[in-house]
């Protein structure tokens, strides 16, 4: 499929940076013709990504779709190779649905305003990379490329009083974080050539992915690595660089854990979320949440579970008491994230920071999640089976149905607050009360995608957390049992939220106020809402999608 002769997945990569570009050419004065013409540029852009959600849908039954495949740093092994599954299509249509929502909401931006609407496409650009890459240094090249857009945003049109903080501490997080990703990165697509071409010829004929593979060459090509980066240790071990190559990959594994950890954000990983969500902008905080911790999630799915499946299921034994593996300890820190991010979130006055640590609980969902997918999908690369599969194709359904789910009620949600902060110049939930009285729109929304967030059956939380528990239960049951304490307490801090803004005493400060929802806010929230409802009701429209991609990733038949 193929747009003005390119094809569609690098037309909907480079379309948002080539639409910054001419952004950035229109007159600063004309802020409207900016608004507009940004808006336009997203919303085709979106229509794009919508396009190839369906296409994709129509086409392919969990396998790879829409791929390309062209030569770009031949030296290195480097491939533009890109292509959807039904995983990534999801999250492409993620990002196809805030991105104009961001920039509608962002009209209220009277300061350099071709430049802030010029960073959300660049934004969408980096996000649709690496939700499109099949090639290792593409994947990471987008990743980083997300982080500049982010970081601007929060610095220059954040907060005045937090933003320079707050920026800083998100992108050192960030950055940091991603230097051990990129050594590991290097490492993986060099030492692929170690590989003996008696191995690599022995796995071609049951593994597509090492069609035309030449032994003995680098490779950054994500298919080619799943074969034969596991295989260093399974088939071959010895040294690399001098050192075990158990260890190597161990220290390579840490490198990608903790990149990701800090994005999803995993529990104690979390702390630079709560002060760039509450300092962002409000379109900041929407792709912040709504997408980019989505950046982690998925890089655990497409990258450290396939890669590693003998290191998440080695043993490790801490200090002689305890025998453990990877799998579980990632249990453990999603449970502390579920059962700390909902306590946090309850002790929170400021309505974004209450938002900001709800999404610690929520993503704490998909991690624990994912730690079931490791599990299982680990055991049957070491012994051929895992007792656990059943259990992991639910656990993998509702993690990444989790990531879509999330990203609609937290974008939502942050809307919905920073329009309230908008108006009233304060996050302090203590100074609300009674709005009800004065915004009863505003108020019937703020119920809805509060629910929404809570998991109310009917709306989109619940089918996606469900999924979650029932995979997660029969795994880690003990943990899943202590995760409920913070599935109690999600309803505290959403009916304390609920209860601050729209009951109680009227606030009399505000009586002169407009705190009535605005009608671009109206427009901007309509199709999340949707989506909430649709979803809660009928899963299956994007379930099934995500499903025969999930169950051809765990090596068993989908089921309708």
């Amino acid at each position: 499929m193929t747009i003005i002769g390119i094809d569609i997945l690098t037309f909907l990569i480079a379309a948002p940076a080539l639409g910054a570009a001419a952004l950035l050419l229109l007159p600063a004065h004309l802020k409207g013709l900016v608004r507009f013409t940004a808006l336009g540029i997203s919303t085709a852009v979106a229509v794009v990504s919508i396009i190839v959600f369906f296409a994709y849908n129509a086409t392919a039954s969990g396998a790879y779709g829409m791929v390309v495949n062209v030569p770009w740093f031949e030296v290195l092994g480097v491939n533009w190779h890109l292509g959807i599954d039904g995983i990534s299509a999801a999250m492409v249509l993620l990002t196809g649905i805030l991105t104009p929502l961001a920039v509608l909401v962002s009209f209220e931006v009277e300061e350099r305003v071709n430049m802030h609407m010029a960073l959300i496409l660049l934004f969408a650009t980096g996000s649709y990379g690496v939700f499109a890459a099949m090639d290792l240094l593409i994947f990471f090249i987008f990743y980083e490329l997300t982080l500049v857009p982010m970081y601007f945003l929060i610095n220059q049109w954040g907060s005045i009083s937090g933003r320079e903080y707050a920026s800083k501490k998100f992108f050192i997080y960030s950055l940091g974080g991603t230097l051990g990703m990129l050594l590991a990165t290097q490492l993986i697509g060099w030492s692929i050539s170690t590989v003996p071409a008696d191995v690599v010829e022995a796995m071609r004929a049951t593994t597509p992915a090492l069609a035309n593979y030449v032994a003995g060459s680098p490779s950054f090509d994500i298919s080619i690595i799943s074969a034969l980066w596991p295989a260093l240790t399974t088939q071959i071990g010895g040294v690399f660089l001098g050192i075990d190559i158990q260890t190597v990959k161990t220290l390579a594994f840490l490198g990608f854990f903790i990149a990701f950890s800090i994005k999803v954000p995993v529990w104690p990983f979390h702390t630079w979320l709560p002060d760039a969500h509450s300092e962002a902008p409000t379109a900041g905080s929407m792709l912040l949440a709504g997408v980019m911790l989505k950046l982690g999630a998925y890089g655990f799915l497409r990258l450290v579970i396939p890669f590693f499946p003998d290191v998440w299921v080695g043993d490790i034994d801490i200090l002689g008491a305890v025998t453990t593996n990877f799998a579980t300890i990632f249990a453990f820190l999603a449970m502390l994230g579920i059962v700390l991010g909902a306590y946090s979130a309850f002790g929170q006055t400021d309505i974004k920071r209450l938002v900001a640590y709800s999404s610690v609980n929520h993503m704490g969902f998909v991690a624990i999640g994912l730690a079931v997918t490791a599990l299982a999908y680990g055991q049957a690369y070491m012994t051929g089976t895992s007792q656990h599969m059943q259990d992991a194709v639910l656990a993998t359904n509702g993690a990444v149905l989790q990531m879509f789910n999330h990203g609609l009620s937290s974008a939502g949600m942050f809307l919905l607050a920073g329009g309230i902060y908008h108006k009233t110049h304060t996050r302090d939930m203590t100074q609300y009360g009674g709005f009800w009285v004065k915004a009863p729109i505003l108020g019937g929304i703020f119920i809805f995608t509060s629910m929404a967030s809570l998991g109310l059956p009917g709306l989109n939380g619940f089918v996606s957390e469900f999924l979650v528990v029932r995979g997660a239960w029969s795994v880690f049951t003990a943990l899943t049992v202590i995760s409920m304490l913070g599935l109690l307490f999600t309803g505290g801090y959403i009916l304390k939220g609920i209860r601050a803004v729209l009951h109680g005493p009227f606030n009399m400060h505000w009586k002169d106020y407009k705190l009535e929802i605005d009608l671009r806010e109206l427009v901007a929230i309509a199709p999340l809402m949707a989506l909430m409802l649709i979803t809660g009701i009928a899963p299956n429209w994007i379930l099934s999608i995500i499903n025969a991609s999930v169950s051809l990733m765990l090596g068993i038949p989908a089921q309708a």
